[in-house]
């Protein structure tokens, strides 16, 4: 119960991490502005899923995020009417994006592993079967 709790609070301080880099992103250096908002929702990603298989070993919340956070943005190359419809409300555009940009997929995976790295380094009293 302890691990969840601390992987919820480490999802809500990304979100709000997440959420102040685009509302202050003037304010950021133009490098962070660009790439934090992106890192940070993959960050997010990847403790969420840390939430649900708190048990399981750190490379399959690794592998998962990674292969959610990329299928969200391969999901962007459809432009249906009704997918598009979700796009366009605060927390459609949040979660699914807008357009596909290669340079994401790099993003998720620097704020993935990032996060993976810091899991990993964090709690050395885990097994080694959690690499």
């Amino acid at each position: 119960m302890r691990s969840k709790m601390i992987y919820s609070s480490a999802v809500l301080l990304a979100m709000i991490m997440g959420l102040g880099s685009r509302a202050f992103g003037e304010r950021l250096p133009p490098f962070a502005a660009s790439h934090l908002g992106d890192a940070l929702w993959a960050s997010m990603i990847y403790f969420a899923c840390r939430v649900l298989f708190t048990r399981k070993p750190l490379w399959q919340s690794l592998l998962l995020s990674l292969c959610f956070s990329f299928g969200i943005e391969f999901s962007q190359l459809y432009q249906g009417e009704w997918i598009n419809g979700l796009r366009t409300t605060r927390a459609g555009g949040l979660i699914l994006g807008k357009g596909f940009l290669w340079i994401d997929l790099l993003r998720y995976t620097v704020g993935i592993v990032f996060s993976y790295a810091l899991d990993r380094f964090c709690w050395p009293q885990k097994s080694n079967n959690d690499v």
